[in-house]
C-alpha cells in the first residue's frame, strides 16, 4: 500500500485570452485525486499508464480500453462487461466495479435483477450505472471515468469498501467510441503547448462534422429508443440485463455555461413519469450540490434542460424503473477557452465530473432503501398469467419486413409481442398472421409500450429540447387497435409466416410487390449484378395457382431469360435473396395479365442503375446527411458517393444518376455550381433535396414551387401587447421542434408506389412547406386537420393544409424532387422512408 503525495496540482500556466494580449493565468492544468487517501501500490494509475499528467492530451479509445483491462488484470474488484462494436468495429466496454464477494455471486445478482420486473421484490446489491461521452467531442466525461475506475479499484477508504460490498457500479467511459476518437485527434492536432483560451481558436471549432456524432453522423443520444446503430443496441441490451436502480449520463454543455444536473424543467417533464422519480432525483441532487459547493463550482438545475423524450440517456431509465440523472459541464471543447465566467479548462471539467461521479454514489447509497422501494412499486402488479389478455393489435398491411422489424425493436426494448394464429377484425380492420403482431399491456415494460404509443397534442409547457413526440405508429406506418382482449389461442410466440418462393421449370418471370419494404432491397442487389428490372406503371392482375393476384403500380418483374447471366443463377440469386429478406415472390408461367397490361406491355418499364452523388461538408447538416448516407448504405446495400459541395463544379455530374441533398444552408455554393446542376438535371440527372436545401434551389431557379418558411411564419403570430417577458413562450409557439404531422398522398403518382392508404404521417421539425406551381407536381399535401401528435401552435394547424409536403417538378429531361421534411428521420420512419426509395428508382423513369 501507498499513499500518492500532495502535490502542487495548481500551477501558473501561460495562456492566450480572447483579449488582445497575453496574460498569466493560475489555472489547474493536471487531474487531482482525492488527498490523503491509501491507494492499493499494485494497481496502475492513469498517470503511470500514460506516460503523462491525465488531460495533457485528449484520451483516444484505445488507451482507454488498454488502460480499463489493464485494471481488469490487477483487481479483484473489476470485471468488464461486453456490449458489442461501433460501427468502426471499436470495442464496447464496461465495467463492473464491486466487491470479490459480489463477484462471486454475480450469476445471483443478476438472476435477482431480472426477477424485479416481474413482481418479486428488489434486493441485494444496488446497481448504479454511470455513462459517460455520449457525444464523443465531450470528452471531460470519459476522462473522469478512467479516473474514477482507477479510484474505486485502488482506494482503501472504509467508504469505498462499504460501497462496493452494497453496490455494483458500472462504468462505461466512452459511449461513442468512433466520435471519441475523431474528436480527440482533431484537438490533439490543434494543441498548442501554450494554452490559446481563444474561442475562435483553431482548436474550439471542429471541422465538418464534429466528434460529438458517430460513424454515421447519428446522435446517438437520441437513439436509446429507435436502436439503429449498434453502439445503442449494446447500450441498451446491458441497461436490460442489469436493471439499474440509477444511471449517471454524463455531458457537455457550451463554454458560456456553468455546471447543470437534473431535476431539469419541472413542467417539462413527460406525464408518464413518476412524481417519486423526480422526488428522487431532486434528494440526489442534494448530494451534487455539497459536492460542487465544495469545490468552489457554480451550478444550476430545474432550468434550460427537460425530461421529455424517452429516447435520451437521462430520460430512457425514467420510463424503465430506474433514476436517470443528466450532468452538463461547461466544454472547453480543447484544452482552455475563455468564458463569461472565467477560463473553462480541460482538467477543470475533468475535476467537476469526477466530483459529481462521486456524489451520484454516495448519494445513491445513502437512499439504497428508497431506490429498492421505488423500483419494487414500480414494477409491482404489471405481470399477468391469464389466457386473456388485453392488449395492442398492430397491422403493417401486408408488408412483413416492417412489422419484422417493429418486432425485433420491441424485443430489444424487452417488450413481449405475440403473432396472431388466425385473422382477427377489429373497427373493420381485418389483422392477419402474416402482417400483425399483438402487445400484452400486462407486462413489465407496460408504461414503455404506453409511451411508443402515446400521441397527446396538448401540453403545460409548450418548450421542448428534442421531439413533442416519438409515436412509433407513426414512424412504421402501423394501422393500430388499443383496448384488444385475446385469449392465448388467437396469439402466439411463433412467427408463422413462412415464404415459399419455388420458381417452376416452366416460369417466364419473377413479380415481386413493391408494397413490401424489403423488395427495395432486393431490387438494389438485383440491379448490382446486372439483372434486368421492370417495374409496373399501372396496376394489373395475373392468374397464379388457380387464383387472380392483384400488383398495385410500382411492382417489380424479373424476366427469367436475360443474356448476362443463365436462368439457374437468376433462378438461385432469386430464391436466396425472397429467403434471405422473408419477401413474398410470385413465378407465372405466362407473360398474359388477367387485368391491366400483359408482362411485356410498355406499361412495364426498365429500372436503371441508380449511381448517387450526396453531397456533404460545410453547409449540410451533417445528422441528416449521415441519416441519407446509413439507410443507402445500411438499408439498400447501395454505393453512395460523398463529396463536399464546393467540389459538384468541377466533377462529370454525368456518372451520376441522382444529386442528393440533405438539409442545409447551401449559401456558400455559387452560381456556376447552380448551372452545373441545372444542365445535369436537363440531361436526365435528378436531384433530391430535403428542408433547408430548397431554398437553394430555388434561388438558383433550379426549383420553381414557392417556399413557406420562417419569414412569412413570423406574420402569423399576434405579437401586440405582448411584454419583454412574453418572448420565451412566443418562441416556442413558434417552433416546430418535432411533431407528427399528417400527409395526403396522391397514390397514383410514382414517389407513392407500394404505398397502401392514402395518409401518411412524417416527423415535422422545422417550418418549411412547399407551394406548388402546378397541382400535378403535388404528391404529398399536408391534411385538412394537419396534426397528429406532439405540439404544433395553431397558428400552422390553420395554414398547412394549403402547403405541399412533397414536389417532383420536371426540368428538361430530369427532374427535381422536393421534400419539405426529412422523410429518412432518424433512420427509423420506415413508413416514408419508402417514399425515398421510390424517389431513386423510380424518378428518372416516370416523372
Amino acid at each position: 500500500m501507498t499513499k500518492l503525495p500532495l502535490l502542487s496540482f495548481i500551477v501558473g500556466t501561460m495562456i492566450t485570452s480572447s483579449l488582445s494580449t497575453t496574460v498569466s493565468a493560475t489555472i489547474q492544468t493536471q487531474f487531482q485525486l482525492p488527498q490523503g487517501v491509501e491507494y492499493q501500490k499494485a494497481i496502475t494509475t492513469p498517470d503511470e499508464f500514460l506516460g503523462y499528467p491525465m488531460g495533457k492530451w485528449h484520451l483516444r479509445h484505445d488507451q482507454l480500453n488498454f488502460y480499463i483491462k489493464n485494471l481488469a488484470e490487477q483487481s479483484p474488484r473489476v470485471a468488464l462487461e461486453h456490449s458489442g462494436k461501433s460501427h468502426e468495429d471499436r470495442q464496447q466496454l464496461s465495467l463492473l466495479i464491486t466487491s470479490e464477494s459480489n463477484h462471486n455471486n454475480i450469476d445471483s445478482i443478476l438472476a435477482q435483477r431480472a426477477a424485479v420486473k416481474h413482481g418479486e421484490s428488489s434486493k441485494g446489491p444496488l446497481v448504479v450505472w454511470l455513462a459517460y461521452s455520449i457525444h464523443g467531442d465531450e470528452a471531460s466525461g470519459v476522462h473522469a471515468a478512467m479516473e474514477l475506475s482507477y479510484y474505486l479499484s485502488a482506494s482503501n477508504e472504509s467508504w469505498v469498501k462499504s460501497l462496493l460490498e452494497e453496490t455494483v457500479v458500472i462504468i462505461t467511459p466512452s459511449q461513442n467510441p468512433d466520435g471519441m476518437d475523431r474528436f480527440a485527434t482533431w484537438a490533439n492536432n490543434n494543441r498548442s503547448n501554450t494554452f490559446n483560451a481563444d474561442p475562435n481558436n483553431r482548436e474550439h471549432h471542429q471541422h465538418w462534422a464534429r466528434g460529438r456524432l458517430n460513424h454515421y453522423l447519428a446522435d446517438l443520444n437520441r437513439d436509446w429508443l429507435f436502436l439503429r446503430h449498434p453502439e445503442s443496441q449494446g447500450r441498451v441490451a446491458l441497461f436490460h440485463k442489469w436493471q439499474p436502480h440509477y444511471v449517471g449520463d454524463f455531458h457537455e454543455m457550451g463554454h458560456r455555461s456553468s455546471y447543470f444536473f437534473q431535476p431539469g424543467v419541472p413542467s417539462r417533464t413527460h406525464p408518464l413519469t413518476p412524481q417519486k422519480n423526480q422526488q428522487l432525483t431532486d434528494k440526489i441532487a442534494n448530494y451534487h450540490r455539497a459536492a460542487l459547493d465544495k469545490v468552489g463550482q457554480p451550478y444550476y438545475s430545474k432550468q434550460s434542460f427537460d425530461d421529455f423524450f424517452y429516447g435520451k440517456g437521462s430520460t430512457y431509465p425514467d420510463i424503465n424503473g430506474a433514476i436517470g440523472v443528466l450532468f452538463e459541464q461547461a466544454s472547453a471543447r480543447g484544452q482552455a477557452q475563455d468564458s463569461p465566467n472565467g477560463v473553462v479548462t480541460l482538467t477543470r471539467a475533468i475535476q467537476n465530473q469526477f466530483a459529481t461521479s462521486i456524489s451520484s454514489l454516495k448519494g445513491t447509497l445513502a437512499l439504497k432503501d428508497e431506490l429498492h422501494q421505488y423500483q419494487n412499486d414500480f414494477f409491482k402488479d404489471k405481470q399477468s398469467d391469464s389466457k386473456r389478455q388485453q392488449g395492442v393489435l398492430i397491422s403493417t398491411h401486408t408488408d412483413i419486413q416492417r412489422r419484422d422489424e417493429f418486432a425485433s425493436l420491441l424485443n430489444q426494448h424487452q417488450i413481449r409481442s405475440h403473432y396472431l394464429t388466425k385473422n382477427v377484425n377489429k373497427a373493420d380492420v381485418n389483422f392477419t398472421p402474416n402482417d400483425s403482431l399483438f402487445i400484452p399491456l400486462e407486462q413489465p415494460q407496460s408504461d414503455l409500450i404506453t409511451a411508443l404509443f402515446d400521441k397527446r397534442t396538448e401540453f403545460e409547457d409548450e418548450t421542448f429540447y428534442d421531439v413533442s413526440s416519438f409515436d412509433l405508429a407513426a414512424a412504421f406506418d402501423l394501422t393500430v387497435s388499443e383496448k384488444v382482449s385475446l385469449k392465448a389461442p388467437q396469439f402466439t410466440k411463433n412467427n408463422p409466416t413462412k415464404t415459399s418462393n419455388t420458381i417452376g421449370s416452366n416460369s417466364v418471370a419473377v413479380l415481386l410487390d413493391w408494397q413490401q419494404s424489403a423488395s427495395a432491397k432486393v431490387l438494389q442487389q438485383l440491379l448490382a449484378n446486372d439483372v434486368i428490372v421492370k417495374y409496373s406503371q399501372k396496376p394489373f392482375s395475373v392468374k397464379h395457382q388457380n387464383t387472380t393476384q392483384n400488383f398495385g403500380a410500382g411492382s417489380l418483374q424479373i424476366h427469367l431469360r436475360q443474356d448476362n447471366i443463365s436462368r439457374e443463377q437468376l433462378i438461385t440469386m432469386l430464391e436466396s435473396l425472397s429467403s434471405e429478406h422473408q419477401l413474398k415472390s410470385t413465378a407465372v408461367d405466362t407473360f398474359a395479365s388477367v387485368t391491366g397490361g400483359d408482362l411485356g406491355s410498355p406499361d412495364f418499364k426498365a429500372i436503371q442503375l441508380v449511381k448517387p452523388l450526396l453531397i456533404t461538408g460545410d453547409g449540410s447538416n451533417p445528422m441528416e446527411v449521415g441519416q441519407i448516407w446509413h439507410y443507402l448504405d445500411n438499408t439498400l446495400k447501395m454505393p453512395v458517393t460523398l463529396t463536399k459541395g464546393s467540389r459538384l463544379k468541377r466533377l462529370k455530374l454525368s456518372d451520376y444518376s441522382h444529386v442528393l441533398f440533405a438539409h442545409g444552408n447551401y449559401n456558400s455554393l455559387d452560381k456556376t455550381t447552380a448551372i452545373a446542376l441545372k444542365a445535369f438535371v436537363k440531361q436526365g440527372g435528378t436531384i433530391v433535396a430535403h428542408k433547408g436545401a430548397l431554398r437553394w434551389l430555388k434561388k438558383h431557379e433550379l426549383l420553381s414551387s414557392e417556399l413557406f418558411d420562417s419569414k412569412q411564419a413570423q406574420a402569423l403570430f399576434n405579437t401586440n401587447a405582448l411584454t419583454f417577458g412574453d418572448q420565451s413562450a412566443l418562441r416556442a409557439k413558434q417552433t416546430i421542434g418535432g411533431a407528427i404531422v399528417n400527409v395526403e398522398l396522391d397514390l397514383t403518382h410514382p414517389l407513392n408506389y407500394g404505398l397502401s392508404r392514402p395518409q401518411l404521417k412524417i416527423m415535422k421539425n422545422s417550418i418549411l412547406a412547399l407551394v406548388a406551381e402546378k397541382p400535378f407536381t403535388v404528391s404529398g399535401q399536408y391534411a385538412k386537420q394537419p396534426l397528429s401528435s406532439g405540439f404544433m401552435a395553431q397558428e400552422y394547424q390553420s395554414v398547412y393544409p394549403q402547403k405541399s409536403a412533397v414536389v417532383a417538378e420536371s426540368l428538361g429531361r430530369g427532374q427535381v424532387i422536393g421534400f419539405a421534411d426529412n422523410l429518412l428521420f432518424r433512420n427509423i420512419w420506415l413508413g416514408s422512408e419508402r417514399i425515398y426509395a421510390n424517389a431513386l428508382f423510380f424518378a428518372p423513369n416516370s416523372l
